[in-house]
């Protein structure tokens, strides 16, 4: 059945970001690249704001991928600082907020004092019931399939594999699928984000570099979003 004129679907429960640009918004303005993440974090503190007054259930953030690691030096070494110096200064912001921070990917991978902040920040913000804040940080989507194959074989799953049993094995196996996925800065590709979550994600694209994104540019992604029709694979 197609949508009547007007009518508008329910608002994703799950919205995911792939937060883009901040290295040519930097640029653009003659900066250092890490300049671009640190005007990014204003981008992020927006946009969970935003995310949570118009009752999203779950925002997920693509922060660092497993391939970051192969950016200069000197700027992973200055993002890694910056996740320090957010992740803690948040916290109790969160708490106030009724907020639960949890982060994907392979956080073992993480210098041992980073690892150290990301569990006492899911620990003290374990039992809130508001916005579920997910950071995939040293997230990459096929590792994450992988990972899930041989916790699989570690298992001992006897069993046919079936998408329900599968999906225990994965990083955060009780968070819903993205139900929209936006990219910023024009790109249009995954990246190797939520691979296996988002294969019945809708994508919404837009041109603004992540620095500049803010609650209006959320608000207009919802309005497309509410505006399609999801089919699933039917007619």
């Amino acid at each position: 059945m197609n949508l009547h004129e007007g009518e508008k679907r329910p608002l994703p429960s799950h919205v995911a970001i792939i937060m883009d640009g901040n290295g040519r918004w930097a640029k653009k303005r003659g900066l250092p690249r890490i300049m671009g993440h640190h005007a990014g974090v204003g981008a992020v503190e927006r946009t969970v704001r935003a995310a949570r007054d118009a009752g999203i259930k779950t925002l997920s953030l693509y922060a660092f991928s497993s391939e970051n690691w192969k950016r200069p030096e000197r700027e992973v070494f200055g993002l890694m600082g910056l996740f320090r110096l957010i992740i803690r200064s948040k916290v109790d912001q969160l708490l106030r907020e009724g907020a639960r921070i949890r982060f994907a990917g392979k956080i073992d991978g993480l210098p041992s004092d980073v690892q150290e902040i990301i569990r006492n920040a899911e620990e003290r913000t374990a039992g809130q019931t508001g916005l579920q804040l997910v950071i995939c940080l040293n997230y990459g989507g096929r590792q994450e399939i992988l990972d899930a194959v041989d916790k699989v074989v570690e298992s001992g799953e006897t069993t046919p594999l079936d998408e329900k049993t599968f999906r225990k094995y994965l990083y955060l196996p009780d968070v819903p699928d993205p139900d929209l996925i936006i990219r910023t800065s024009g790109e249009m590709r995954l990246s190797n984000f939520w691979l296996w979550e988002g294969a019945y994600s809708e994508f919404y694209f837009t041109e603004k570099l992540w620095p500049d994104f803010g609650p209006e540019d959320l608000e207009t992604a919802l309005n497309v979003y509410q505006g399609r029709e999801r089919r699933y694979g039917s007619v």
